[in-house]
């Protein structure tokens, strides 16, 4: 079955660096895009970034643009979140997200806490 186990995650201080990853399994990870999104205490799940299947496409929320690099390593079937300078804002719980056959597929989630 699709399974996606997120990692990275911690407590940094305002500016600090943080990379998420997200290993997959139970599907052929190279046929399809992945996205990362974050969901704060209170607020609604967000999309934050997303990448084609074959890296070539990549977009990110305004929110994050510039500091955030999505990647794929299609042979270790991990995606990866690079979040560089980060604010407290965004602290929240990131999940990465596959679609497939109609249905989506999250992680558990890893929790980013930025202090300032």
């Amino acid at each position: 079955q699709v399974q996606l186990v997120e990692s990275g995650g911690g407590l940094v201080e305002s500016g600090g660096s943080l990379r998420l990853s997200c290993a997959a399994s139970g599907f052929t990870f190279s046929n399809y895009p992945m996205k990362w999104y974050r969901q704060a205490p209170g607020k609604e799940r967000e999309m934050v970034a997303l990448i084609s299947s074959g890296s070539s496409i990549t977009n990110y929320a305004d929110s994050v643009k510039g500091r955030f690099t999505i990647s794929r390593d299609n042979a270790k079937n991990t995606v990866y979140l690079q979040m560089n300078s980060l604010k407290p804002e965004d602290t929240a719980v990131y999940y990465c997200k596959v679609a497939r056959a109609g249905l989506d597929y999250w992680g558990q989630g890893t929790q980013v806490t930025v202090s300032s």
